[in-house]
C-alpha cells in the first residue's frame, strides 16, 4: 500500500500519511523504525505495511518492504 506523508515530526518520529483515497493514517515511532529511514518530508510518496488497521511500516516508495 502506498500513501502520501502529511506530517512528520522529527522529535517524536511519528506522523501521518494520506492514502490515495483520502483517509488520514497515523504511524508512531516504531512504524518509522521498522521501515529504516531517518527522516521524511510533507508530500514524500511511501510505501505502508498495516498490521490491522495500524501501519506497521513506512518507508520509501523506492525501498522493498520485506
Amino acid at each position: 500500500m502506498q500513501g502520501t506523508v502529511k506530517d512528520y515530526d522529527a522529535e517524536s518520529r511519528s506522523g501521518s500519511v494520506l492514502l490515495d483515497d483520502g483517509t488520514e493514517l497515523p504511524f508512531d515511532a516504531d512504524a518509522f523504525a521498522a521501515g529504516g529511514l531517518r527522516l521524511l518530508r510533507f508530500g514524500q510518496r511511501v510505501n505502508l505495511a498495516l498490521d490491522g488497521d495500524r501501519i506497521s511500516v513506512v518507508t520509501l516508495s523506492t525501498f522493498p518492504l520485506g
